[in-house]
């Protein structure tokens, strides 16, 4: 059973604005209860050492949970927005991409808990993110 608010196709997502378009990121597979995006490491994404930025893989993650938060409501009765973020970085990465499939812990009525786990292309963990968003209802315009 899928838990987006409609029947959405991957070729509905763009992750065409902001930090999203900056860092080349993009979704790569929406499934019944997961949203799953890449992000390229290279010198966007890199820290001074030539390996994946922390920052980098927050901003996959809180894109990731954010859109799939998204998905999950009414986009003409509620706005998402990230309440709060964590993450472990697990493993260096230089090259190559960095895949991260978002999944809910909680999905209620005023916030969400989404999982975004981060994984190189060798399917090896980089980094595990939690993700708190706020359900917030749009004020009717009078």
């Amino acid at each position: 059973m899928s838990i987006w608010f409609k029947p959405y196709k991957l070729a509905d997502l763009t992750a065409h604005i902001g930090m999203a378009k900056h860092l080349g990121i993009e979704f790569t597979e929406l499934g019944p209860d997961f949203l799953r995006g890449r992000m390229p490491v290279e010198d966007r994404t890199h820290q001074p050492h030539g390996i994946l930025h922390g920052g980098a893989s927050v901003a996959l993650a809180e894109t990731l949970g954010s859109y799939a938060a998204m998905l999950t409501t009414d986009p003409d009765k509620y706005r998402c927005l990230g309440q709060e973020i964590n993450a472990n970085h697990i493993r260096g990465v230089s090259s190559g991409f960095v895949i991260g499939t978002a999944r809910p812990i909680h999905l209620g009525r005023r916030s969400h808990v989404w999982d975004i786990r981060i994984v190189d292309e060798r399917d090896k963990l980089v980094c595990i993110s939690r993700l708190t968003m706020a359900v917030i209802e749009i004020e009717p315009k009078n």
